[in-house]
């Protein structure tokens, strides 16, 4: 289990879900009634027509983290879920950050550092930068709190975590 910025636990749940308006509702809705936070939460289509694939980073100690997939389960929409092991799962963030940048020296600062981080450069205009960074949260983080140390961040959007088990281990109907 990771620790969120607010000291709790937090921890990746996967989901398989049906890919159908309101299910995202009735997840949100059943946090949401039972006190639960989400740190950050994913969705999109999965490898099968008419599922859709669920990450959440849910925080929380280890008897909330306990109801939390326990509740989950009991809802319909829901076909499988797994509490994602961080050692044995793939997980990823995407992150676009658009920066103001005051001159020359602070435009190649931030070249070399989206070089370091093996980000891109996504868009370029006289005043702003914007920067896109793909890699564990903590890389996005530091990412952030280092480009805010050059220029004046004007926009951050984040994509949540993205994440798979490593290996032959899925979250399938398989």
């Amino acid at each position: 289990m990771a620790t969120s910025k607010s000291g709790e636990n937090q921890v990746c749940i996967g989901m398989l879900v049906y890919d159908h308006p309101g299910v995202m509702m009735k997840i949100t809705g059943m946090f949401a009634r039972r006190g639960f936070n989400i740190s950050n939460i994913s969705v999109g289509h999965s490898e099968r027509p008419g599922f859709s694939r669920i990450t959440i980073m849910a925080e929380g100690d280890e008897a909330t983290i306990e109801q939390i997939i326990k509740q989950l389960h009991k809802l319909i929409d829901v076909v499988k879920v797994q509490h994602l092991d961080p050692q044995r799962t793939t997980m990823r963030e995407a992150s676009l950050v658009k920066v103001n940048v005051k001159d020359n020296q602070a435009r190649q600062e931030i070249m070399t550092l989206v070089e370091i981080y093996k980000g891109k450069v996504i868009d370029v205009t006289s005043k702003t930068m914007t920067l896109e960074i793909v890699g564990t949260q903590r890389k996005v983080d530091s990412f952030i709190d280092l480009i805010s140390e050059i220029g004046t961040i004007k926009e951050i959007a984040r994509s949540g975590v993205l994440a798979l088990y490593r290996g032959e281990e899925s979250i399938t109907l398989d």
